[in-house]
């Protein structure tokens, strides 16, 4: 009687694992079909070589994982329970969980760059959320999915049961199995010559496939145009640029409602690092509405620095759109309602004559002529009158703050940073004497040197007449920066009625809903932010992680998906503008 249990038991566990090769053989094709969709989802290699690679790599490694899902979930299944009927339903909902998996991840990375991944699990959500508020038809679409799936999975489980003496003697699947040998020896021996010879044709589809080979950020940031093939080619270094010419910049037509406004822009900056508690400090005197953005983000050397302010723009796009001598369309906004644009320079430690400076033209910066009126000053004792800041003409004033040692052997001993809060403190005191207040941004700008670059620099932001979504005085812990001024301007102050992504890369700062990744370029490489942490990607593929939270440099995984993120966010604008704004 043992005998005959052991001989029926053997029977059925070989009849189950027989059936569940077919059973896996027949979803190895199924994942094969849907997963084309990622070959369409990139464009096709330049190369016969890179072709071939392509077709073998896609069959062979999607095969591969297939059959993984079957040694790893459904046989030590079939080997511990080998019941028919659990069996059966567990292979099908376990191969419809892989298929659906698979079509969720082809999609995520046709809108995204990358594949699943935990690291940024906050803009997956964030995605699959807008696309479900976008379409109301979005969770029946995939629930259809879901029951297709599963309705072809029972099809299949049961035809390779009744069928499976006939599937035993048929011959084709040894010709599918064989070439899908073949192939997976065939791809992998072609990534191995191409990773020697640095061939980019092949080496740029190693991110298209979920679970396939580890990219390069060479090869990443080649692959999105921001880094020269030539010089990948020849393994040589060079500065991130597009490889591809840039969109022209946008001119204003009149998009801009003319409301005759009486309220000035303030913007007060500093070239020296301005802390938390100053800024609380500035808001304790003000009865406005202020917010203080107390993760913002400027990344920018001070050469770079001015072009992300006013251009809202990463620094990458810099030379393109200087060369076009256009206009920010903040400035343009200004001029169609003739009002006024000045910019002062506040320099204790300068040994020039204010005078002479503002006749000398020697050392004026590019920005400086975007500006009407251009002073330079040693010191703040003309602006800190009242009458005299209130009886400005209604405009953007610029007032910029440089740094430098103190002058410790002469009788000048003031400090920028004295300086600069001593005339904050007179513009806020000016305020109070105003019907018609103004709003007035106060923050540092640029960094003195690279060691600077990943950490946050606060910013305080004062609008008396808001519909802001925050409560009058709100600590805003949100990812901001510097190239999100313009937008909140043009927004808020000039009631433009513009869409960001066609003229900068910001976002108004009173209507941030969401965490999200800013970007910017410099010449050491690429910099990405999340509200965690930082990162700097350099020409050689090498990660330096910052901790937003630590304040500190930190030792991390490589992180390709968030690098991925900051590359979309630099080819925003190159992506969305348009010749010109309507």
């Amino acid at each position: 009687m043992v005998s005959f249990d052991k001989k029926t038991y053997s029977k059925k566990l070989l009849h189950l694992i027989s059936w569940s090769h077919w059973f896996t053989f027949f979803n190895i094709i199924a994942a094969i079909t849907l997963s084309s969709y990622y070959l369409f989802s990139e464009t096709a290699p330049d190369t016969l070589l890179g072709q071939a690679y392509l077709i073998t790599t896609w069959v062979s490694h999607i095969g591969f994982l297939t059959f993984m899902s079957f040694v790893l979930l459904l046989f030590p299944l079939t080997i511990i329970w080998p019941n028919t009927k659990v069996i059966r339903i567990s292979g099908s909902i376990i191969f419809t969980f892989g298929l659906l998996l698979l079509l969720l991840d082809g999609f995520i990375y046709s809108r995204l760059g990358y594949h699943l991944n935990a690291s940024s699990r906050s803009q997956i959500f964030s995605l699959i959320k807008d696309i479900a508020q976008s379409s109301s038809a979005f969770y029946t679409i995939s629930g259809v999915f879901a029951i297709v799936i599963l309705g072809f999975e029972f099809t299949v489980s049961n035809y390779a049961w009744k069928h499976l003496k006939q599937l035993q003697k048929t011959v084709f699947a040894r010709f599918v199995i064989f070439a899908l040998v073949l192939s997976f020896f065939f791809s992998h021996i072609t990534h191995i010559w191409a990773d020697a010879n640095l061939d980019y044709d092949i080496l740029r589809q190693d991110t298209v496939l979920p679970l396939s080979y580890p990219a390069t950020a060479q090869t990443l940031l080649t692959k999105y145009g921001l880094f020269d093939i030539d010089d990948y080619n020849e393994r040589t270094t060079s500065p991130l640029s597009f490889s591809h010419a840039i969109p022209q910049y946008p001119l204003l037509n009149k998009q801009c409602i003319n409301t005759n406004t009486q309220r000035s822009v303030f913007i007060v900056l500093t070239d020296e690092q301005v802390t938390t508690q100053q800024l609380q400090n500035f808001s304790n005197r003000t009865n406005s509405n202020n917010y203080q953005f107390n993760n913002h983000v400027d990344s920018a050397l001070l050469t770079d620095a001015w072009f992300n302010l006013f251009y809202a723009l990463p620094s990458i796009y810099q030379q393109d759109i200087l060369t076009q001598q256009i206009k920010p369309l903040l400035f343009q906004a200004i001029n169609q309602q003739n009002m006024i644009t000045s910019f002062t320079l506040v320099d204790s430690n300068s040994d020039v004559n204010a005078q002479q400076r503002n006749e000398s033209k020697d050392d004026e910066q590019w920005f400086t002529t975007l500006f009407d009126e251009k002073n330079y000053l040693n010191d703040i004792s003309s602006l800190i009158f009242s009458n005299q800041l209130n009886n400005k003409k209604v405009g953007l004033h610029v007032i910029y703050f440089k740094g430098g040692l103190e002058n410790d052997k002469q009788d000048k001993n003031i400090t920028n940073d004295y300086q600069f809060s001593l005339f904050v403190d007179a513009l806020l005191l000016a305020q109070k004497q105003k019907q018609q207040k103004d709003i007035i941004w106060i923050s540092s700008i640029g960094n003195q040197t690279n060691q600077t670059q990943l950490s946050t620099k606060p910013a305080l932001l004062i609008n008396p007449t808001t519909s802001s979504q925050y409560r009058e005085k709100a600590i805003i812990n949100k990812l901001t920066s510097h190239m999100d001024l313009q937008s909140t301007l043009m927004t808020n102050w000039l009631n433009c009625s513009l869409e960001n992504r066609n003229y900068s890369n910001g976002t108004d700062l009173l209507s941030l809903k969401r965490d999200r990744v800013i970007a910017n370029t410099s010449a050491n490489g690429l910099m990405v932010f999340n509200k965690d942490k930082s990162v700097l990607i350099d020409q050689n593929g090498n990660f330096q992680s910052y901790s937003s939270q630590l304040a500190a440099p930190i030792t991390v995984n490589k992180d390709f998906p968030l690098m991925i993120d900051g590359v979309h966010f630099i080819k925003r604008f190159s992506k969305e503008a348009q010749p010109k704004t309507e």
